[in-house]
């Protein structure tokens, strides 16, 4: 199983949240690719298993660069369908869009037919960071990534 964790940060902060969920999966046993959205190509979506992407929350959406990955994936509509979906988000405040950035993501996903694993506690829709990269942020990328890890090993299983 492959993991992508694809991300865009201007401060720093949402890509301490793309590292440390790297690195989580990784302990997890899943081989994962650390990769800033300038350094991708929308094409290679399809080699992964589990698709995780973080984007400063911009105006209540996420940054251009990563709506541009998600605008070029239309020509993988249906190759993506079945695999594991994530995001992720940082903000200057509460209430800055945490929430839409996230969905924002997660709807483009949805729609390319991805599984995305809701959280019981803590942010439900994945990691947010507030202002900075502190550890209540730090253990919500850690547990959101595990549950991601848990739910792509279940799910092998059961292809099996």
């Amino acid at each position: 199983m492959k993991a992508l964790v694809l991300y865009y940060t201007r401060t720093g902060t949402t890509q301490k949240m793309a590292e440390t969920i790297s690195q989580t999966l990784e302990q997890e046993g899943i081989v994962t690719d650390l990769v800033e959205a300038n350094n991708f190509s929308v094409d290679k979506l399809p080699e992964y298993q589990i698709i995780v992407i973080g984007s400063p929350t911009y105006y209540g959406t996420m940054a251009a660069e990563i709506k541009q990955i998600l605008d070029e994936s239309v020509r993988l509509h249906g190759k993506l369908d079945g695999k594991i979906g994530g995001a992720f988000t940082s903000s200057g405040n509460v209430a800055g869009g945490n929430e839409t950035t996230i969905w924002s993501i997660l709807s483009a996903l949805l729609i390319h037919g991805m599984i995305i694993k809701g959280v019981h506690s803590g942010n439900h829709y994945g990691p947010v960071a507030v202002d900075s990269f502190g550890e209540e942020a730090r253990r919500e990328c850690v547990e959101y990534a595990k549950e991601l890890a848990r739910l792509g090993k279940t799910l092998i299983k059961e292809q099996q």
